[in-house]
């Protein structure tokens, strides 16, 4: 697994405008495949008269999964300069779509690359992106007397707190880099006098 990718933390749309031509790109974050064909889908839904819904996406920390299409512009002139900017940004399980409103003056194959492309990367710049970072899962067990201090304690001292849970006990769930494991433990055992059970889940990725 890799240890950090960039996506983009919301949906959002932003507007460019090429020799009249409207250029409209819609991103939207995508944990898997299908939730981006659906975003593509919902899209050309909402501009059923635009000339070309065309898009790309990137799917996998790994960029495993990376499809385009050009939705009737000349081949390569749309989806693939689209999907080289997902791509020259780092971008990972991210939808791109944008939309082409024709305004009567025809931009040539150089021109289409350049407004398809550029039209992603001005929305990027405009909705801004963010890096997720690969966690280690630990689940902590307190009684209920401990439970608010220890938790004050933990995003003191920057530790990321993803669900706390009332029972019998107090559970936290923590999310921590790899390289703290150890740490942690040593820091738990001292600000607990002992009394927290620590136990290592699986792994997630979550906001740096």
């Amino acid at each position: 697994m890799q240890d950090a990718y960039r996506t983009v933390p919301h949906e959002g749309v932003h507007e460019t405008e090429v020799n009249r031509s409207r250029f409209l790109c819609a991103l939207a974050p995508a944990a898997t495949e299908s939730e981006a064909q659906a975003f593509v889908a919902e899209i050309r839904k909402q501009h059923p008269g635009a000339n070309h819904n065309c898009w790309a996406y990137v799917i996998g920390t790994d960029a495993s999964v990376q499809k385009a299409s050009d939705d009737g512009e000349p081949g390569g002139t749309a989806g693939v300069p689209m999907l080289q900017m997902l791509l020259r940004r780092d971008m990972r399980y991210t939808v791109a779509v944008v939309t082409r409103y024709f305004g009567g003056v025809k931009l040539g194959a150089g021109g289409l690359i350049r407004a398809y492309g550029g039209a992603v990367g001005e929305a990027l710049d405009a909705l801004g992106t963010i890096t997720r970072r690969r966690f280690r899962l630990a689940t902590v067990t307190v009684d209920h007397q401990r439970a608010g201090k220890l938790e004050n304690d933990l995003r003191s001292t920057g530790r990321t707190v993803r669900d706390v849970r009332y029972g019998e006990a107090v559970t936290l769930e923590v999310a921590l880099p790899d390289a703290d494991v150890d740490d942690f433990r040593r820091w738990l055992a001292d600000a607990t006098a002992g009394s927290a059970h620590c136990e290592l889940g699986g792994e997630a990725y979550g906001a740096a």
